[in-house]
C-alpha cells in the first residue's frame, strides 16, 4: 500500500541525471512516483532504470492514443528546475507537456515543490525573481534562497551544486504539504 503519489518533473540540468535518487527516496517512505521529462531532460535520463523503479513509462509528450489510469496525484516536485521552466510556469506558458502537466497541478492546488538549480547571474536576472515571488504567490514552494540553504551556484560552479542537490529536501517538504492536505 502506497502513503502517496510524486510527480516528479525533471528538466535538463546536471542534477537530471540523479532523478533516481529522489524515486528512491520516495519509495523510502512508501510512495508511489512518476516522472514526466521535458525534452531537454530526457537525454540525461537513464529511461529503463526511472522506468523500472517507478513502474511507469517516463512522459514527455501528450498521449496520442488509449487511456492510462494512475494514481491520483499527492504532491509534485520539479526538480532540477530551469530558469526557462521556472519563468514560464509562473508566466502560465503551457507550450510542452511538462509544462502543461505542472500548470494543471498546482491549478489544482496539488502541493507543489521547485528546486531550481540555475547559476547565480540568471538568477540574478528581474525576471526570475518575479517568477518566484508569484509561484510563491500561487502556494508554491520554491526551495531557494538562505532559509532554505539552497542557493543558486556561481556560473561554471553547477558540478560541486549538482553533488549537493537537496533531493531529500525536496521530498520532505512534498510530503509535509501533502498530509496537510484535505481530502473529501
Amino acid at each position: 500500500m502506497s502513503d502517496g503519489h510524486l510527480r516528479i518533473v525533471v528538466c535538463g540540468a546536471g542534477p537530471a541525471t540523479d532523478v533516481h535518487r529522489l524515486i528512491e527516496i520516495a519509495h523510502q517512505h512508501s510512495w508511489t512516483a512518476a516522472v514526466t521529462a521535458t525534452a531537454t531532460a530526457l537525454p540525461l535520463l537513464d529511461v529503463p532504470m526511472i522506468e523500472h523503479l517507478t513502474g511507469n513509462p517516463v512522459r514527455t509528450s501528450y498521449r496520442t492514443s488509449g487511456r492510462r489510469v494512475v494514481p491520483p496525484v499527492n504532491a509534485v516536485i520539479i526538480a532540477p528546475a530551469t530558469y526557462n521552466t521556472i519563468i514560464k510556469l509562473a508566466l502560465g506558458i503551457a507550450d510542452t507537456y511538462p509544462l502543461t502537466s505542472a500548470a494543471e497541478l498546482v491549478g489544482r492546488g496539488i502541493p507543489t515543490v521547485i528546486v531550481p538549480y540555475v547559476n547565480a547571474a540568471l538568477a540574478a536576472r528581474l525576471p526570475f525573481q518575479r517568477a518566484i515571488v508569484d509561484l510563491r504567490a500561487e502556494g508554491v514552494r520554491v526551495l531557494c534562497g538562505p532559509r532554505d540553504d539552497w542557493e543558486p551556484h556561481p556560473p561554471g560552479a553547477g558540478l560541486e551544486a549538482r553533488r549537493t542537490f537537496p533531493w531529500l529536501k525536496a521530498f520532505q517538504l512534498a510530503q509535509r504539504a501533502a498530509s496537510r492536505q484535505v481530502h473529501p
